[in-house]
């Protein structure tokens, strides 16, 4: 099924060439479904690309989905036009009395300050706490989840020695058949990691409504789950395309900082060889195991939160 996001959106061309099937705002009014509504509050400050990450995960799920993009108030995105914020994006007040299937809370470049020293931390714990009542499920990215972790479970991180760079093999912490968010995992698999915190296992096992589904020997905690199903938190990046940590690795370089070679990612370790997207269908199938999910415990009118019945099965 596609997924709806706006006309004039300029990631729409780049979605279309990719084959991903996208469908107008005229159109979708004439049907008589109705689409999963997904909140995306993108706070990476390379919004183009990341849009069109998210956008395409979700528009190969079998739902059609009706993807909301969103933006901090209290922070002003220095690398993004503000014509296009203000065209595409909205802010809290501006949603404020609407209902969302799921929301998801990207990455954001920030991850070793302390959270309270983040410029827009109060409106981003204003729009947690908004979201527990007005959205049914939540996922976060990198320092997304972090962030809802910390607020909502308390759970710290702690910064690594050096950077977490590369891509590494995952292992599920269940020896059973995957199911739930999982179905169809294989129990080792590759996720793209970038990021200089990380979450110990025993500060999440402290935390009672947190499972932890899969860990890297290398990186650590990787998905971590509510006991409930509401919220997924995935600490690196499935989202990623092939060419993604390359990029990160060149704009380190050129900034000057010591960042290692990503592990496992070039061939043969040689920059100028174009690497694999060996982790893609894991992104797809977490993504559409996710909305699916939604689709199946949410209620058609989505006022009506208290009628969620809450999945027990990560």
């Amino acid at each position: 099924m596609p997924i709806k996001i706006p006309s004039e959106l300029p990631a729409r061309r780049e979605l279309e060439e990719e084959g991903i099937e996208l469908i107008g705002q005229e159109r979708a009014s004439q049907q008589s479904i109705r689409p999963l509504k997904i909140l995306f509050l993108n706070l990476m400050p390379r919004k183009h690309q990341t849009e069109i990450q998210y956008a395409r995960l979700l528009g190969n799920t079998p739902l059609q989905i009706e993807l909301t993009l969103m933006t901090t108030e209290s922070y002003e995105p220095r690398n993004a036009p503000s014509g296009h914020m203000n065209q595409f994006y909205r802010k809290l007040p501006e949603i404020r009395e609407e209902y969302f299937d799921g929301m998801i809370i990207s990455g954001a470049p920030i991850e070793r300050l302390v959270f309270e020293d983040v410029d827009y931390w109060e409106e981003l714990t204003e729009i947690i706490d908004w979201s527990s009542g007005h959205v049914a499920g939540r996922l976060g990215i990198c320092w997304g989840a972090q962030a809802l972790m910390y607020h909502l479970h308390q759970v710290p991180k702690f910064e690594h020695p050096e950077k977490l760079f590369g891509v590494f093999d995952h292992i599920l912490e269940t020896e059973q058949r995957p199911t739930g968010l999982l179905a169809g995992f294989t129990h080792r698999f590759p996720m793209p990691v970038s990021r200089y915190t990380g979450n110990h296992p025993e500060d999440v096992a402290a935390a009672p409504d947190l499972q932890i589904l899969s860990r890297s020997p290398e990186s650590g905690v990787a998905m971590v789950a509510s006991q409930s199903g509401r919220d997924l938190f995935v600490l690196n990046h499935l989202e990623y395309d092939a060419e993604t940590l390359a990029e990160e690795y060149e704009r380190d370089q050129s900034a000057g900082l010591e960042t290692a070679l990503p592990a496992n990612y070039f061939p043969e370790d040689d920059p100028s060889k174009l690497p694999t997207n060996s982790w893609r269908p894991y992104a797809f199938l977490l993504v559409a195991n996710w909305t699916y999910q939604l689709y199946r415990e949410n209620p058609f009118d989505l006022a009506d939160l208290s009628g969620i019945s809450a999945s027990k099965e990560p």
